[in-house]
């Protein structure tokens, strides 16, 4: 038997399947940013950053996939689409309410809506999450890094 077929069969799929997400997001980072000028440590270009956390996604996705190879055989579970369908309409909500409802009504929307997605999820834990992560938005996002964004439709 070679080391290839035996590969095949004792390969982790998920773990193989996300460190090919990684290797494919860093690569399109990689090709995003190609024609941005990189400059240096001292006095950074436009294209410093993406390169180095787009570098740091494909060593990461590679690194998951090699793992992924040498882990016993562990099959892909069917997606569910509920869940991840509602995530997309959170994150969709809130691209469109932060710029038209302000902040604090997109940051309820996107934990409300995407708090969906888990059914044992609990009204206080809720409500509680869009409390603290609002006020943790606020103070970080617009007061501390100076965001524009309006915080409501006030």
């Amino acid at each position: 038997m070679t080391s290839r077929s035996k590969i095949g069969r004792t390969g982790n799929h998920p773990d193989l399947l996300a460190g090919l997400i990684f290797i494919v997001v860093g690569a399109l980072g990689l090709w995003g940013g190609r024609d941005l000028r990189m400059g240096s440590a001292a006095m950074m270009g436009p294209g410093y950053l993406p390169l180095i956390v787009s570098g740091l996604i494909v060593l990461i996705g590679l690194g998951v996939t090699i793992m992924g190879l040498l882990r016993s055989n562990e099959p892909l579970e069917v997606v569910r689409l509920r869940p991840l369908l509602i995530i997309l309409l959170a994150i969709a909500g809130f691209a469109y309410a932060a710029g038209s409802l302000g902040f604090i009504i997109a940051v309820a929307w996107l934990i409300g809506v995407g708090s969906l997605a888990d059914p044992e999820t609990r009204l206080r834990e809720v409500a509680a999450s869009i409390v603290v992560l609002t006020i943790f938005g606020i103070l970080v996002f617009i007061l501390g890094l100076g965001v524009q964004m309006q915080l409501g439709p006030f």
